[in-house]
């Protein structure tokens, strides 16, 4: 069997199961067996298979074909610049998220040297993102859970960044008063009576930890607004992630937090989600 005929067949099986980009994902599996990349794969489709690296093939098929993320298969996701290793116990970095980053590098000068506080940092790609390009920069990352924590100590190792983060295992009601120039989130904002209705790769597979926040979806941002107006320094930025329809009461809960709304980025689809906001009281 030649790489071509195991695409097909690979891409064969996950159709079965309603994955729509099944042949990307089969071509993406592929190559990650064979350690190689989905174009240097393209280039040599008349080329054999080992029956080792087949069996192989097969093993982390199934695993797709149970709808779960090829990020969580290959323990790796690529977000703003650089890779990151993902595992179930953080969630899958998103296109959107890097909203927060860019927002971010636009409100700061290069050789700046302002701290920041992040809130929830999962596997660590908001933080370690910024940081690789605001090298004075530094930064105290937080989450309550301690096995995403050692995800993200992993990553900021691998990007020579683990001298630059305090990581600490602590929820933002315990952080003692300090003064940031930024403190940053992409919080739990789901609706808990709306998990059912995530994809399958998602409900059954992303932490709930990082998702749910309670009936009205907002118990985790309402924390982290509250909190940062004692966090942050006076024209500190609290820069976070939201959901769908839930721009309208998130600028109420900061006006009455003593911020000012500086303004908010929608993502791809158009959906208000990103909110970058400052402590002026």
């Amino acid at each position: 069997m030649n790489y071509l005929q195991a695409i097909k067949f690979g891409s064969y099986k996950l159709k079965l199961n309603n994955i729509e980009s099944h042949i990307l994902d089969s071509e993406l599996l592929l190559s990650f067996v064979l350690k190689s990349s989905r174009e240097q794969i393209l280039t040599k489709l008349n080329s054999n298979i080992k029956m080792n690296n087949f069996e192989e093939f097969k093993k982390i098929l199934s695993r797709r074909e149970k709808k779960e993320p090829i990020a969580y298969i290959t323990n790796k996701k690529e977000f703003w610049k650089n890779n990151f290793y993902v595992n179930n116990h953080v969630l899958i970095p998103r296109p959107e998220t890097e909203l927060i980053v860019e927002e971010v590098l636009k409100n700061t000068e290069i050789n700046s040297s302002k701290s920041f506080l992040e809130v929830g940092t999962g596997s660590g790609c908001i933080i370690i993102s910024i940081l690789k390009e605001r090298v004075r920069c530094s930064a105290t990352a937080i989450d309550i859970c301690k096995k995403a924590l050692k995800i993200a100590k992993f990553n900021a190792k691998m990007h020579h960044l683990k001298n630059n983060i305090n990581f600490i295992n602590i929820d933002i009601d315990k952080i003692q008063y300090n003064k940031y120039d930024f403190i940053l989130s992409n919080p739990p904002y789901i609706k808990k009576f709306n998990l059912r209705r995530l994809d399958q790769s998602v409900k059954f597979f992303e932490p709930h930890i990082a998702l749910e926040a309670g009936i009205d979806g907002l118990r985790e941002i309402k924390k982290l607004i509250n909190k940062s107006n004692r966090l942050l320094k006076i024209n500190g930025k609290l820069i976070f992630e939201i959901g769908m329809h839930q721009c309208k009461i998130i600028k109420k809960i900061l006006k009455q937090n003593g911020f000012y709304i500086n303004k908010v980025i929608n993502d791809i689809s158009s959906i208000p989600r990103v909110i970058i906001s400052t402590k002026i009281v």
